[in-house]
């Protein structure tokens, strides 16, 4: 998988599977602008080794994608350590279900960091095709217009008019196509925010396409693919 994207990524051992008997399995994501040293904990307990920063996705890697929290209602902190920052924590709470996945989004910036947890519906094709969504975290504070996503391949939107804090479902997409150039446009019009390449997708896998950074200037947006499945 190749990205346009200069976007930092952590690998950790945490073991992801599919399937939880006992709880559900959950992929955080960074989209806040500054961060720099975030971690995560359900119920007091640390869920990262190492520091997140803007744009980094955890778990990550090829068989990991997921963190394991039991089924019930869960309390989530994600905060800096550091001594110094100036990142306001963030405590939230989620009903946590049996057998489900879940993506949380941390977005907008570290002095009002908010988030955004969604579930992760892994449904595999039948077919050799791949699954690919879209989410909006791109920050601005007098707000943005919704977007576009344009791919090169089809010449055709796979996704249109997502505003922000927005996360498409999934569609099918072909796998082992070669590269394809998805173009983040604001809705309606060819001005291009973003963009990121995406090269041959594993079958039967499911993918984020993450829009994120500050919106007050074009070298500080961008267009992110990772792996949820």
């Amino acid at each position: 998988m190749a990205l346009s994207a200069c976007t930092k990524t952590f690998d950790d051992k945490t073991p992801g599977e599919l399937g939880f008997t006992k709880g559900s399995s959950f992929q955080l994501a960074i989209a806040t602008v500054g961060a720099s040293r975030n971690y995560i904990y359900v119920d007091g307990a640390p869920q990262n080794g190492a520091a997140l920063v803007s744009g980094n996705i955890f778990p990550s890697g090829l068989g990991n994608y997921g963190f394991s929290v039991l089924g019930g209602n869960r309390a989530f902190l994600l905060r800096d350590t550091s001594s110094t920052t100036t990142q306001a924590q963030l405590s939230f709470a989620n009903v946590v279900g049996i057998n489900k996945n879940y993506t949380i989004f941390a977005f907008d910036t570290i002095t009002a960091v908010k988030q955004k947890t969604v579930e992760t519906s892994i449904v595999i094709p039948a077919d050799t095709s791949a699954r690919i969504r879209f989410a909006n975290f791109i920050y601005h504070p007098l707000g943005m217009p919704p977007v576009d996503v344009f791919s090169l391949n089809r010449n055709s939107n796979v996704f249109t008019n997502v505003s922000i804090t927005d996360v498409t479902g999934f569609i099918n997409y072909p796998s082992n196509i070669g590269v394809d150039t998805l173009y983040v446009r604001e809705t309606g019009t060819t001005n291009l925010l973003a963009k990121v390449s995406v090269s041959s997708l594993t079958p039967k896998r499911s993918y984020t396409v993450l829009y994120r950074g500050s919106g007050r200037a074009a070298g500080l947006k961008t267009a992110s693919l990772f792996a949820n499945w």
